[in-house]
């Protein structure tokens, strides 16, 4: 095994068995390996939701206090990490310095909050219906936690799965995304100096690892691809675990005639190039109505000619290189593909990029005139490509913005608050953010998809409904009484 650090970290448990070979590579010099490692089996998995069962008794029994100390130790413990932790960011998923830096406080901030939610009331006091009693609910941990995370937020999404997790009693076996192998390893390293032997293992690996924690775990949490998420909700919801799958994102942002246009196409551009368009909530596709659409085009060309992809270390960097060359090569087809159908390109070029550096660069497309069943109208992308279209009126912006099945969010840019409130009630997304890129997400609110196979609950204290469930116990007299 080789890697970027000397020694493996804490809770991690190899064997001769395994499921396949975990490479990860600096998607800006793909000749920088981080990770070359064997992954868990699954009979390794398996023991490691034993062991994490076998905590988890003396995890709950510990207490409130014990746990929020260690949720705050945490929390300190990636803070005190901070610049090694931020350089890992972009150096193993190509996230730009400053979205690094974003990520890491908010990885730090999540452990913080959740360190309060073992203090929360567990439950509530009822009178009896009839006679002299109590009536009580309590709220109680599954057991163990099957977190899958995505390797677009290396340290967020762990994060915001398994402090709350954890915070509710339960012990979490984490399995992270192989393209971000090296954050996690680092993560589970710095987490099991700040939390008790085998609360947290960590079970790096692929499909068979995550197929081992559907079929194991007392409680399932995914975020990742649907055809992925598809099969854990289906064999977590066999077995009658709670399951929650956060899966891809199609997002649309709308632009009315009263908007400010120059702000929208700024807003917009960043929301397609951040992050080289791999976010959950990046901006897929833009719709228009038809009397701003002219001068919304241009201002979106020159606002996306001014990201171009960049060196993720640059200081000013918004679009770096995307994951792996597999990425950077769908970019270009379905690009070429839409072009060939019939589409305009408005900026960009997928052929371009860095030409004079090594990594997996691709620069900020828009396209136009899209055939209405060609991928790109369909399905999320992992790259900074988009979609412009026009539309009536407002209320066929509307109404196709809200026709796609996968939105995780909604952009409006207006100056009429009517129409941006009547538009809170009919778009059908997680959020909706008026006057904002449809990128970035408050861990302080709830975020909630109901239409995928299962409802998703992630964030605020919404995450305690799905990590725990609730025991109504009854406390009456005895007759002698």
């Amino acid at each position: 095994m080789t890697s970027s650090r000397k020694a493996p970290p804490v809770n991690i448990h190899p064997g001769p068995t395994v499921d396949s070979v975990v490479i990860s590579r600096n998607p800006a010099d793909p000749g920088d390996v981080l990770v070359e490692l064997y992954g868990c089996s699954p009979d390794i998995a398996a023991r490691a939701v034993q062991r994490a069962a076998r905590a988890q008794a003396a995890w709950l029994a510990a207490g409130a206090a014990e746990r929020s100390a260690a949720l705050h130790r945490a929390g300190d413990a990636l803070e005190a990490a901070y610049e090694e932790l931020t350089g890992l960011l972009v150096r193993e998923v190509g996230k730009p310095l400053t979205e690094a830096r974003e990520e890491l406080t908010r990885a730090v901030a999540i452990w913080r909050y959740y360190a309060q939610l073992p203090q929360d009331v567990p439950g509530a006091v009822h009178e009896p219906t009839f006679g002299p009693g109590l009536l009580l609910t309590r709220r109680r941990p599954h057991g163990v936690a099957g977190l899958i995370t995505p390797w677009q937020f290396p340290l967020a999404a762990p994060s915001w799965k398994a402090a709350p997790a954890l915070a509710a009693g339960n012990t979490v076996v984490l399995k992270p995304a192989p393209e971000a192998t090296a954050c996690a390893l680092r993560l589970a390293e710095i987490l099991g100096r700040a939390l008790p032997a085998d609360v947290l293992q960590l079970a790096p690996g692929g499909v068979e690892v995550g197929a081992t924690l559907a079929g194991l775990a007392d409680v399932v949490s995914f975020t990742g691809s649907r055809a992925v998420g598809t099969a854990v909700v289906r064999a977590a919801a066999s077995r009658g675990v709670p399951v929650q799958a956060d899966m891809s994102g199609y997002n649309t942002a709308v632009v009315l005639p009263d908007a400010d246009v120059v702000r929208a196409a700024a807003d917009i551009a960043v929301a397609i190039a951040g992050y080289a368009g791999q976010k959950r909530t990046a901006t897929k596709r833009v719709i228009a109505v038809d009397s701003v659409l002219p001068k919304l085009r241009e201002a979106l060309r020159q606002a996306l000619r001014a990201l171009p992809a960049r060196d993720p270390n640059a200081t000013d960097s918004v679009c770096g290189p995307v994951i792996s060359e597999m990425a950077r090569d769908r970019v270009v087809h379905v690009t070429d593909s839409a072009l060939a159908s019939g589409a305009d390109l408005l900026a960009g070029n997928a052929r371009s990029g860095r030409r004079e550096a090594p990594g997996w660069y691709v620069d900020p497309v828009l396209l136009e005139n899209v055939p209405g069943r060609h991928d790109l109208n369909r399905r999320e992308i992992h790259g900074p490509v988009a979609v412009l279209s026009g539309a009536s009126d407002f209320d066929e912006a509307i109404r196709v913005a809200g026709s796609g099945r996968h939105g995780v969010v909604s952009s409006l840019h207006t100056s009429d608050l009517e129409k941006a409130l009547s538009a809170v009630d009919r778009l059908n997304t997680a959020m909706v953010r008026v006057n904002a890129p449809t990128t970035g997400t408050e861990f302080l609110l709830p975020f909630e998809r109901e239409k995928d196979p299962c409802r998703v609950r992630e964030k605020e204290r919404a995450t305690t409904d799905f990590y725990t469930s609730t025991r109504t116990v009854s406390l009456l007299p005895t007759a002698s009484a």
